[in-house]
């Protein structure tokens, strides 16, 4: 028998607080974020039903088609990576885009949102586990090209990092991806204090209790939440 929604949210609301808690931290802090890749627009439906607000999508196209016409509270964030010439749709769907990783890519969205007379939220994407596959960007000097190009753009706010783990990674490997971005994070708080930075983005179905014990505080979670990809 499946297990209903409203269970499965219960029980990753408990193992989100019990890691906050080893860590000795407030598990209020810990937003959770349905991600309906791939997922019809019926689980959306489910999910608001449920309680959930926050949603990840990775493409463009399919979120236009997903949540054309959603009525409700929601509030939607592009986790996978953009393409300049999908910036324009992205200005008018997203309330933020998790990935940005490079200047360009950064100047183009910033752009469509001054078209469009609005300020979009950002995070940029570091790739903490040195992944050829992965998008973000791989060094320190990269991070800050980026966090330049950002604030720079009166279009855009900087509201902090994000990262997918290791896939697969034994353990220590998964830990060690995530404080390094804890620690870029709070090196970035410290020295350039940008206004609105709170939000570290790192967690997934596989390893969200580990991002949450190395500081994250939005967890991007899908097959936990609706069972196996189609």
């Amino acid at each position: 028998m499946i297990q209903p929604l409203a269970d499965r949210i219960e029980e990753i609301r408990r193992r989100i607080a019990a890691a906050a808690t080893r860590a000795g931290r407030d598990p209020a802090d810990i937003r959770l974020m349905a991600v309906t890749k791939t997922f019809p627009r019926a689980v959306v439906d489910e999910a608001l039903s449920a309680g959930l607000s926050l949603f990840g999508e990775n493409r463009v196209a399919e979120a236009q088609g997903k949540f054309a016409g959603l009525a409700g509270p929601f509030e939607l964030h592009l986790v996978g990576h953009l393409q300049r010439n999908k910036a324009a749709a992205a200005a008018g769907l997203f309330a933020c885009v998790q990935s940005i990783d490079k200047p360009e890519t950064a100047a183009a969205l910033a752009r469509h949102c001054e078209a469009a007379g609005r300020r979009m939220d950002v995070l940029v994407e570091y790739n903490t586990s040195g992944e050829e596959s992965k998008s973000g960007v791989r060094d320190r000097d990269a991070l800050l090209a980026c966090l330049d190009a950002v604030q720079s753009l009166p279009a855009l706010r900087l509201r902090g990092l994000m990262t997918v783990g290791p896939i697969g990674g034994e353990i220590v490997e998964v830990h060690r991806a995530f404080r390094l971005l804890q620690r870029l994070f709070e090196e970035v708080r410290a020295e350039r204090r940008p206004e609105g930075f709170d939000t570290l983005s790192m967690g997934m179905s596989g390893d969200f209790e580990v991002a949450v014990e190395e500081g994250a505080t939005l967890v991007r979670l899908g097959t936990a939440l609706f069972g196996s990809r189609a």
